[in-house]
């Protein structure tokens, strides 16, 4: 292992969607082997199965730990953690891929727990499917702050030119309005603030959307959930020397973000959020996990079941995520 080349681990999420197939296609780029270390947490038959499906003519050696990894260009080290049969069918729900999905992160999770990782990127998981499984939670953000013991986290997506930090995420719009509370509101704040200023921002500039229109316009719309939720938190972050604004409308905010006049957006639910970034573009899109004491990103799109195993499936956002993940992440194992 090269000291000054962060160890990543990708997790293959569902293995009956698109992650073999973008993994495949991702690990076939030179680029990624000159500037970290990246192993496969999976099963290898489906691995496999993904290289015959791309065309990628790639030679697959199965590890037992990170340690072992040859960490070579055209070699794709894999723990193989052998969870599902061989012929597991592409692009179905299913709990025997549910519970793949869910053990997989959960092996790298404890690999970076222990240290001898620096950075988890993570293919698609299908939450239907972890839940049939019994794992039953919203997503990847939600296991990982379990696993890792972590109180305060939010997830954060990135497209050019465009950071987004989430208040709430996987409940619906009256629960997640419901669920809006002055600390929490001021938590995503500083969770913005502090992974901005790690990034090398020395004062980020941080803007708030409101949750009504026009950001409720004094009263106008909306129940007082501005004046309520928002303005405190806002105000307690200012106290504190966070250089922030809001609430701001959400229909112009993103527009002036794009433009440069903030460095990130605080969005009050998923769609909010979710939405601007995508149209950005699903390809150029990176999810991460900020708060976690471990570097966490994935692609920013799903399982895509309608198209698995059909060669596809376009890789750049697991690319652009294996590349944020070597950006956050140290250089050189504790």
């Amino acid at each position: 292992m090269a000291a000054n080349k962060p160890v990543i681990a990708i997790t293959m999420g569902d293995p009956s969607g698109v992650g073999p197939e973008i993994i495949a296609k991702s690990l076939s780029d030179e680029e990624i082997y000159e500037r970290c270390q990246p192993f496969v947490v999976g099963d290898l038959k489906i691995l496999k199965r993904a290289l015959a499906v791309t065309g990628c003519n790639l030679h697959l050696n199965s590890i037992s730990s990170p340690e072992e990894g040859k960490y070579q260009s055209g070699t794709i080290d894999i723990i193989d953690l052998d969870l599902v049969s061989e012929n597991l069918p592409w692009g179905q729900v299913s709990p025997e891929a549910g519970n793949a999905a869910f053990h997989y992160l959960e092996k790298a999770i404890t690999y970076a727990n222990e240290g001898r990782i620096q950075g988890i990127c993570t293919a698609p998981l299908n939450k239907e499917a972890i839940h049939k499984a019994g794992h039953i939670y919203p997503g990847h953000t939600e296991i990982l702050a379990e696993l890792t013991n972590t109180k305060d986290f939010a997830m954060m997506l990135t497209a050019p030119g465009l950071r987004v930090i989430h208040v709430t995420t996987h409940i619906g719009l009256i629960d997640a309005i419901q669920s809006i509370t002055v600390d929490r509101e001021y938590t995503v704040i500083r969770l913005a603030h502090e992974t901005l200023k790690k990034a090398g921002i020395e004062s980020p500039k941080i803007a708030v959307c409101g949750i009504n229109p026009h950001a409720g316009e004094n009263g106008l719309f909306g129940h007082g959930e501005e004046e309520e939720k928002i303005i405190p938190a806002v105000e307690k972050a200012r106290s504190e020397g966070i250089n922030v604004e809001g609430p701001l409308p959400a229909d112009t905010l993103f527009f002036r973000a794009r433009r440069g006049d903030f460095d990130i957006v605080v969005a009050q639910y998923h769609d909010q959020g979710h939405g601007p970034i995508k149209v950005l573009g699903l390809e150029a899109g990176v999810n991460i996990t900020v708060g976690l004491p471990i570097i966490r990103t994935s692609v920013d799109h799903g399982t895509a079941f309608d198209i698995a195993g059909k060669n596809i499936a376009d890789e750049l956002s697991l690319k652009e995520a294996i590349r944020m993940a070597i950006e956050l992440a140290p250089k050189t194992l504790e």
